[in-house]
């Protein structure tokens, strides 16, 4: 696991260090100069402005004044500090408790929603638990072909309406359908995009009410799939599902093509958050629990 995070993260590694590298460099000491020059480093991380002057803040505080003088400190400082700040949040996904379990995915169009549906179904059947994928998206004719497409990959049924059709409706029907048969989860898909925000963000309250309704207590989990390659535009879109719905955890996709994997960080700093699943390849298995130790030891690591 740790190795396949690694390989994710290179960009970023590569990005991070070279960064690093240059600020220390020649330098005897911690000084303004140097703090200000970190900033931009982290900013275009993308750790975002308020994790990146809570990183600085600390730095200020806790370095003694042996330590300001020893700018190599920098990294074994940063690498304690985003361990402390990922710690915090992180909520590895587990399946447990109701039978059938319930996963809502959410999430803007583009983001690699299906075919994380459909790596997530993957990993659920190789872990012996049976699966049904629920195709919630009916605005969009190809998203119900996409998942079906997936289901039958993977060997999951699909409960599926025609296109146009009322979400709940299917969603009512997948879940009475798992109910029916003793499947142990249950994957609904939704809409990425409608006419409006308001228009999608209501949609997905219903379709939440009606889960509730037919299998109480659930989903058990919302998961919302970003594209880390998207930056702070990830954590803006983190910040308006999970005030409107109550995001529990969120998939982060596209990880090994982007430098700039710090938005994992203020994910889970700036919202509290946590990351659940991230996305390191193209490959039908290359999808990963995330591990904050994995992540740091990734970002830093040889």
């Amino acid at each position: 696991m740790l190795r396949r995070i690694k390989g994710a993260l290179s960009k970023t590694r590569q990005r991070w260090r070279q960064g690093l590298g240059s600020l220390i460099h020649g330098k005897k000491a911690i000084d303004a100069d140097l703090l200000e020059h970190l900033e931009e480093i982290l900013l275009s991380a993308d750790l975002g402005v308020h994790t990146a002057q809570r990183l600085l803040s600390g730095l200020r505080d806790r370095l003694d004044r042996h330590e300001r003088a020893d700018p190599s400190r920098l990294n074994a400082f940063l690498k304690t500090e985003l361990l402390t700040f990922l710690k915090k949040n992180e909520s590895p996904l587990e399946v447990s408790g109701p039978v059938p379990f319930v996963v809502m995915m959410v999430g803007v169009n583009g983001v690699g929603k299906t075919t994380t549906i459909g790596k997530l179904a993957l990993k659920f059947s190789k872990e012996g638990r049976s699966v049904i994928l629920v195709a919630g998206d009916t605005f969009r004719a190809a998203a119900i072909e996409q998942l079906d497409i997936w289901g039958q990959r993977v060997g999951c049924p699909v409960i599926k309406h025609q296109s146009g059709s009322d979400p709940s409706a299917v969603i009512f029907d997948g879940l009475s359908a798992a109910k029916a048969r003793g499947t142990e989860v249950v994957i609904v898909d939704t809409a990425g995009r409608m006419h409006t925000k308001f228009n999608l963000m209501e949609e997905l309250k219903k379709m939440k009410r009606v889960m509730d309704k037919a299998l109480p207590g659930s989903p058990h989990e919302t998961l919302l799939v970003l594209d880390a390659t998207t930056g702070q535009n990830a954590v803006s879109q983190a910040k308006q599902f999970h005030e409107a719905i109550g995001v529990t955890g969120v998939v982060l996709t596209k990880l090994d093509g982007t430098a700039r994997g710090g938005v994992v960080v203020a994910i889970a700093e700036e919202l509290g958050i946590p990351v659940k699943l991230v996305g390191v390849g193209e490959g039908l298995e290359d999808i990963e629990v995330f591990s904050a130790e994995d992540f740091v030891e990734g970002l830093f690591g040889d």
